[in-house]
């Protein structure tokens, strides 16, 4: 297939580039053939014209010497024969009515048997006349054909006729074609090689791709295209590469997802099984039996949190989890999620700080930001020491609010920072203290955050504390003004 597709593609290619070479050459060729053509004739007319006028004054001249009344045949032979002998031309003299009184061709040749037309000698006359013709029949072939009066004193008291053979010009024509022929051929094959060696190149990476396109589909995405240039196919190459990479961390992803679901789906499944089908077989006490189904409870409740927590995962990846923002006080959603987790505090005897602050507003998602503030205070609540403290705090740089959840503890190593928003990850000291966790909070976290376009940091110092800090847009002052203005008419 790959053979076929490189084929095929630089078959296309190449013709078509070679048809547009010969398409120009052969234009070319034509365009050149036609000027060649017009240049020589207006060549020829002009060299003929120079030699009509140079035997126009030699007659004029011979015809002073005797009055205007007569000239001197042989003289003015001799004279025409030498102008004619540079060109190759043929010089006759007529008088007004077309009789031809001398020729360089002799008294045997065609223009004293034949009369020049009235049409011809008007022409003539008028000393406008060039001709590419037979002269009216006197020539059996195509000759070039110029017509200068003699003129004295206004009067025209002749007509100086010089030929040339126009066979000349094929001659010509068939020289420029020879010589246009062989550059042609040698041009053709320059451009073919060239052409075949650039397409080449120009396939190469389109049939690598095509190669790499089959180890996708077999799950192999190592194939890489070497880039060379910046042109289109150098761009496709590397947004080719760059997909590549974006497949395998994506599959890298998967598998490690598929692994990760499975190691947390089984423990508490073989817990969950083991644990009923003691109590089936009678293998656990009867008076035993109660506290195990709460351990087979609350293992049903952590496989149900985990389903419901991929689940919003899964709609938040697909894009159907859409941001509806609105002006809201972050302090006030804080208090109410704090509030929430007070038993577990009052057991563990934490202390809360920083609530005690004037409203802070921002506009975000109040639903989806509630999320992330209930995991991040179930985290601090999981791993604070005992009588240790949670601590919030709230900073506004220009148009944006950083909110700050801080807790004492023995902190996390700096190693595992990086880890800590990989689904399913937990900590080696997060394991032994966290057993209802299911490692899919902060990931959560971190994709809403990002969701509203802002930040998350981590902080942490091993023995001390962790902090994590995330940053939604500011709302409108105009926004909170008419917030508190619709909340004072609520109450009124």
């Amino acid at each position: 297939m790959r053979k076929n597709y490189q084929k095929s593609l630089f078959l296309r290619y190449f013709s078509v580039s070679s048809s547009m070479i010969l398409i120009g050459i052969t234009l070319v060729g034509v365009l050149f053939a036609g000027f060649s053509i017009k240049y020589f004739r207006e060549s020829k007319k002009k060299q003929l014209t120079v030699n009509a006028e140079q035997a126009a004054a030699l007659t004029l001249a011979d015809m002073s010497n005797y009055g205007y009344r007569k000239i001197s045949y042989n003289t003015l032979l001799n004279d025409y024969r030498i102008i004619s002998s540079t060109t190759g031309s043929i010089i006759f003299l007529t008088d007004t009515d077309g009789q031809t009184l001398i020729c360089t061709e002799g008294e045997t040749c065609n223009h004293h048997t034949y009369t020049i037309s009235d049409d011809v000698m008007e022409k003539a006359v008028a000393g406008n006349f060039f001709e590419a013709g037979t002269l009216g029949g006197i020539y059996e072939t195509s000759y070039y054909t110029v017509g200068t009066p003699v003129v004295y004193d206004g009067t025209v008291m002749a007509v100086i006729f010089v030929s040339a053979d126009a066979s000349e010009l094929w001659q010509y024509v068939l020289d420029i074609i020879d010589i246009y022929f062989v550059c042609a051929i040698i041009a053709i094959f320059v451009s073919s090689v060239v052409i075949y060696f650039v397409t080449q190149s120009q396939i190469k990476p389109l049939a690598m791709m095509v190669s790499a396109t089959k180890s996708f589909a077999e799950g192999d995405f190592s194939a890489h295209i070497p880039v060379t240039g910046s042109d289109e196919i150098a761009q496709l190459a590397t947004a080719f590469n760059n997909m590549a990479m974006s497949l395998a961390d994506l599959e890298s992803v998967r598998r490690s997802f598929i692994a990760n679901v499975s190691h947390e789906l089984k423990t508490p499944m073989m817990t969950i099984g083991g644990f009923i089908d003691g109590i089936l077989d009678g293998t656990i006490p009867e008076e035993k039996q109660h506290d195990y189904l709460v351990l087979v409870s609350e293992e049903v409740r952590r496989l149900s949190r985990m389903v419901k927590a991929m689940l919003g995962i899964a709609r938040i990846e697909a894009g159907e989890t859409q941001i509806v923002p609105s002006v809201f006080d972050i302090n006030e959603l804080i208090c109410r999620t704090v509030f929430s987790f007070e038993q577990k505090i009052e057991e563990r005897h934490l202390e809360i700080e920083g609530l005690d602050v004037e409203p802070v507003y921002v506009y975000a998602d109040n639903d989806l930001i509630h999320q992330v503030v209930f995991n991040l205070i179930d985290n601090a609540v999981k791993f604070t020491n005992d009588a240790g403290t949670i601590s919030f705090s709230y900073k506004q740089e220009k148009d944006r609010v950083f909110i700050a959840v801080r807790n004492t503890g023995e902190g996390i190593p700096q190693h595992e920072i990086p880890r800590l928003f990989d689904r399913f990850y937990k900590s080696d000291k997060s394991r032994s203290q966290d057993k209802s966790g299911v490692g899919l909070g902060l990931y959560i976290v971190q994709t809403l955050v990002k969701l509203h376009k802002g930040d998350l940091i981590v902080s942490s110092v091993e023995g001390e504390y962790v902090e994590f800090a995330f940053s939604l847009d500011a709302a409108d002052p105009k926004a909170v003004k008419e917030l508190k203005k619709h909340r004072s008419a609520e109450t009124s």
